[in-house]
Order: C-alpha cells, then structure tokens, then sequence
C-alpha cells in the first residue's frame, strides 16, 4: 500500500515536470515571437531613410563640347519702323491761313494729291517782286539797246554805254532773284515761262503729297495758320506695304549676318505668326555705350498687320557652313549677372567656368569665351551641384 502511494506520487511529480517544461517552452517561443517582432518593426524606418537619400542624388549628365554647324537662328531685338524712302514727315514751306483740308487722317493718297490748300500773303508779294523785276528788266533792256544805237552813231559817249549795260545787267539778276523766289514757294515754273498777261498766279497754296501711301499723321485744321517753323509737321504720308525692322546685332554676332540673308520677324501682337523678312543694311558704326551695331531688314506688310514702332524679334537665318561652337541652354547657371557651366575635371569633380554665350535657338546658347572643343561639361543636374556649393 505504501509502495503504490509513492508510485503515484512520482508519477504525479513527473507530469507536473512535464507541465512545467512544456509552458516553459511555450512562454519562450512566446518571447521569440515577441522579439523578432520588435526587430523587424525597429529595422523599417532606417531603410526609408536610406531611399530618401538615393532619391536626393539624382544622376548628373555630361557631354561633350563639340563644333557643329546646321540651321541656326539668330535672334535680335527691335522694332518696326517706317521704310527710311518710303515716308514722308511734310511741313508747309511758305506762311499762310489754311483754307481747305481735303485728307483725312488714315486715308490713302497718290503722289502728287492736294493735302491742303493756304491763302499766302508771301505769294502775292513775292509776285508782286517778281512783276516789277521784269518791268525793270523790260526798261533796262530797251535803255541798253539805245545806248547801243546812239554810241554806233557816235550820239553817246562810251560811258553812257557802259552804265545802261551794267545796269541791265543789274536787272537781270534782280529778276532771276524775284524768279527763284517764287520758285521756292512752289509756284510752277511752267506758269513763269508764260508771257506775263497770260501767268494766273494768286496767292492760293496747294500743298501736295511727295509719295503715294497712307495719311499716319495729321496736325491741321482749316483757318489755322501755318508755316514760318521747320519743325512744324502738318501731315505725315507713310507706305505701309513695306516696312523695316530696325534691331541690334552685337559685335560678337556681326560674322554671321550679311545683306541678302533670309530672316522672320516675331511681334507680340502676333506671337505665332511669322513675318518673311530679308536683311537690307548692316550699319557701318559701333554704338560705344551697348557695343552694337544697327541692322534693318525689309518686311513685306500688305495686310497692314504690322504696326510702326512695335517691338520685335529679328529671327536671321545662320548658314549651314557656319561652324558654331554649342551647348544645351540648360547647361549654363547665371548668378550676379554672369554665366558659368560646370567643367568635368575627374569622377565627381567639378569647376566651375565662367563662360560668354549667345541666344542661337530655344535649346541651345552659342559658346562665345571660356569653353574650347573637346572639353566635357555638365548639361543636366548643374543645379544640383550649385546647391552643394552652397550648402558646403
């Protein structure tokens, strides 16, 4: 009886050993779980981290500087502006009261048509001059052919010969004075080579048009009284079919343009449209201060779109055998008002170099100083390294 009481006594021990061990397992694993858990949680923000940083550092792209040619444009500012024959800025050469205006303003008039007409008071003078010169000279005439007569008859001495003759002389130039006066007040010579009864002079003024094209510009108006100032412009006659662009071509671009060379003209009013132009001029003198020299290219404007004094682009086609030292626009940084690009100088080494360039497309600068062929520079990502500068 004692004997079974100690069996069951060990057995009971060895299962609460069992117990025991088997939730001693449990509660390890348990703990296991618990801390591989917390690993891998504590482990996930270091490799978001470690991904901004690689998204921080984008790839930078280099290329080549190299010499290349093809069709280029050449873009310069300016503006529209009259054609320099083909307008007229007219003031009254003689004083007067305007008596009729017949234009109006933005009219279209022919050469030679009736801008307005003036009741001048130096007319009917200088006429009245002119009338009394040819009387004297008529006399002076008659007087020298009779002193003549009389000193071939031995009736005059040679004296009195002399003196008509100068005096006719004198007479004669008086008259082509009186002549050439009205002359300059635009009364027709025709009418003066009239016999003097049959000349119909009065003091009326007809101011006409030098050249066909459009009234732009009027500053008259019936009963007032002009002339007397040379400044004084009454009437403005412009052809708009054609104008000019005037623009400014710096020295350093002076060797790609030339007369003759095929061009479009850009204006805001337009900005997608573009006018044919070609080059006329290239000016002869430097200006010191911006260091360029003037271009004007004609442009045809038969629908009138164009407007003088407008701003404009001046886009010149460069040659294809131009040889022309390039570079992506993206590739040149601008800080203090000068240009620099990064020169590759080794792995991750960069230095930076101040360089001259040029507008030549939408894309791409021409290289004017600090760049030579062959050399490798940074075309994307030169930002970024700046910003490293910066921040180092």
């Amino acid at each position: 009886m004692k004997v079974a009481v100690l069996s069951r006594s060990r057995v009971v021990e060895g299962l609460s050993l069992s117990i025991t061990a088997t939730i001693t397992l449990l509660l390890l694993a348990s703990c296991g779980s618990g801390e591989q858990s917390a690993v891998s949680n504590a482990a996930t923000p270091p490799a978001q981290a470690a991904g901004s940083a690689a998204e921080s550092h984008p790839r930078v792209e280099t290329a080549l500087v190299e010499v290349g040619s093809g069709a280029h444009e050449l873009t310069l500012v300016g503006k529209v502006a009259y054609g320099e024959d083909r307008y007229s800025r007219i003031s009254s050469p003689i004083q007067g009261r305007v008596l009729e205006v017949r234009v109006h303003l933005g009219e279209r008039v022919q050469a030679g048509s009736v801008l307005l007409v003036l009741d001048s008071q130096e007319i009917a003078q200088a006429y009245s001059e002119y009338v009394k010169e040819d009387s004297d000279l008529q006399y002076a005439t008659r007087a020298r052919d009779l002193a003549k007569d009389l000193y071939e008859n031995k009736a005059l001495p040679l004296k009195d010969l002399k003196q008509a003759e100068n005096e006719l002389t004198k007479a004669r130039a008086e008259f082509r004075r009186a002549k050439e006066r009205l002359l300059s007040l635009r009364v027709p010579a025709q009418e003066l080579d009239k016999p003097l009864e049959r000349q119909k002079i009065t003091s009326r003024f007809e101011m006409k048009s030098p050249l066909t094209g459009i009234v732009v510009e009027r500053n008259v108006t019936p009963g007032q009284s002009i002339g007397g100032d040379s400044g004084q412009v009454v009437f403005t006659v412009a052809d708009l079919d054609m104008l000019q662009v005037v623009a400014d071509v710096y020295e350093r671009d002076l060797a790609l343009v030339k007369e003759g060379q095929f061009a479009k003209v850009s204006v805001e009013a337009y900005p997608e449209v573009g006018f044919p132009a070609t080059v006329a001029t290239i000016g002869d003198v430097v200006d010191p201060m911006s260091r360029t020299i003037k271009l004007r290219a004609w442009v045809n404007n038969k629908d009138h779109r164009l407007k003088p004094e407008m701003f404009a682009r001046l886009h010149i086609q460069v040659g294809e055998s131009t040889p022309l030292l390039m570079i992506p626009r993206e590739a040149v940084l601008e800080v203090d008002g000068k240009q620099f690009v990064y020169v590759v100088e080794g792995a991750d080494h960069y230095v930076k170099r101040e360089v001259k360039v040029s507008t030549i497309s939408p894309d791409h600068v021409r290289v004017l100083e600090g760049l030579t062929p062959g050399q490798r520079i940074v075309i994307k990502g030169a930002v970024l390294i700046k910003g490293q500068e910066v921040k180092g």
